[in-house]
């Protein structure tokens, strides 16, 4: 790796200072834990446990410091060369494990949701190997190589010159790329860097698994407009086509949606004319999935707070007779009274997680089963604790590396009380 000049940027702080140390454990957010001299704890971006690495201070908070890995030193067995020429120190911060195998990538991803459910859900190490985390990897694109070109959705950040292009860690300064390495194969060959985008803040590239490619743009976060292709995409998962407006939530990986529901379905084990809820539903996915198996005599509500989803929801899943759904914030939904049995639920919240309001509304319905989707090992632990307190318990967890070369990780919890009624 090439050392960047560095500069302190005042006499007293320790921004810009390099300091040469031993890496330790990786920790949640894509970076390992190192230790100054003077026993500081030091985020490191860039290396891999037991690296020992030259490391530029990029900044200074109280009680800890953050870095980058400019020069390894003595490198892992894992490290390998970036597959991405924007990958690496003051570039695109979009990927943090580049540098590592995909092999090792999910060994690290094990380690992070195994720290958090012992920091935060306190499970202890028992606890632990009894689950036996680990993280699973999905089939990859065709003709791509592993860990690449899997991403149907990218959004890129427009600079004051017009240039499309991927913000930097922590930053809000946008570096220019010829294309995102990640990203499908059809979106990267999208015409999007290589010209001007005049007023606007962002454009989305949206390629479904119909060979559709949509360009949204807008003129901030949250407020698109079509720019070009279909406003409605087509997808396929659970064995049904799904037609769902391009910028309504979809899993970005290609075979995340499939993956999941089955994962649902198979912790679940929905018994004929079992009540369900599928709670932060979006357009249904785990409805349609668990439906069937309900049976004619069974219930399944989904509820979800889009309006855009929900409609969506309504719309594709207008066969399924047994399926209600709800517009409704979830919280606002659980505070009805007459929301009072259900047997199963699937709750996929949002990344802040489900918060202790609405995991002690389920807890107080009885069900005998909760399917947990997260992506966001932090707040599902958080959530788990919550569930533990009321007396419920984490019955088996699955893992799964849908966003290879970055630090994220979707976690499926099964949680049942622990005294079943």
């Amino acid at each position: 790796m090439t050392r960047p000049r560095v500069a302190n940027t005042g006499a007293d702080g320790l921004e810009g200072a390099t300091l040469e140390l031993d890496v330790g454990p990786v920790a949640h957010g894509g970076h390992c834990v190192a230790r100054s001299a003077d026993g500081q704890v030091v985020f490191v971006r860039h290396a891999l446990p037991g690296e020992r690495a030259r490391v530029v201070v990029t900044e200074e908070r109280r009680g800890f410091l953050r870095g980058d890995a400019v020069e390894v030193l003595a490198a892992s067995p894992h490290r390998v060369e970036p597959p991405c020429p924007y990958a690496g120190p003051d570039r695109c911060g979009g990927c943090d494990f580049q540098h590592a195998s995909t092999a090792y990538q999910r060994e690290l991803k094990a380690a992070v949701v195994r720290e958090q459910l012992v920091r935060l859900a306190g499970l202890t190490p028992a606890d632990i190997a009894d689950l036996g985390v680990r993280v699973m990897g999905l089939p990859g694109v065709e003709g791509q190589p592993e860990g690449l070109g899997w991403r149907t959705r990218v959004q890129y950040t427009v600079d004051s010159e017009g240039r499309a292009g991927l913000l930097k860690h922590r930053s809000h300064e946008v570096v220019a790329v010829d294309k995102c390495r990640i990203a499908h194969p059809e979106i990267q060959a999208a015409p999007v860097t290589g010209r001007s985008w005049p007023d606007l803040d962002s454009v989305e590239v949206v390629a479904s698994g119909a060979g559709e490619l949509a360009l949204l743009g807008g003129p901030g976060r949250g407020r698109t407009r079509l720019i070009s292709g279909p406003a409605r995409v087509r997808e396929a998962a659970v064995g049904r086509e799904w037609t769902v407006p391009a910028d309504v939530f979809w899993q970005v990986h290609p075979a995340a949606a499939d993956t999941l529901a089955a994962a649902v379905v198979d912790l679940l084990d929905p018994r004929p004319a079992e009540r369900a809820w599928d709670l932060y539903g979006g357009v249904g996915l785990f409805a349609a999935a668990l439906a069937p198996r309900l049976g004619p005599h069974g219930r399944l509500t989904v509820v979800e707070a889009d309006s855009r989803a929900a409609a969506a929801a309504r719309r594709c899943l207008r066969d399924l007779t047994t399926v209600t759904v709800v517009e409704s914030d979830v919280e606002r939904a659980l505070a009805n009274p007459r929301w009072r049995r259900v047997d199963l639920v699937v709750l996929d919240p949002l990344r802040a997680g489900a918060g202790r309001g609405v995991v002690n509304a389920i807890v107080a319905r009885e069900p005998r089963a909760v399917a947990y989707v997260a992506c966001d090992p932090a707040a599902l632990a958080r959530d788990v604790r919550t569930f533990r307190e009321a007396g419920w318990q984490l019955t088996e967890l699955r893992a799964y590396d849908l966003f290879p070369m970055t630090h994220h990780v979707e976690c499926l919890a099964l949680l049942a009380p622990r005294f079943p009624r």
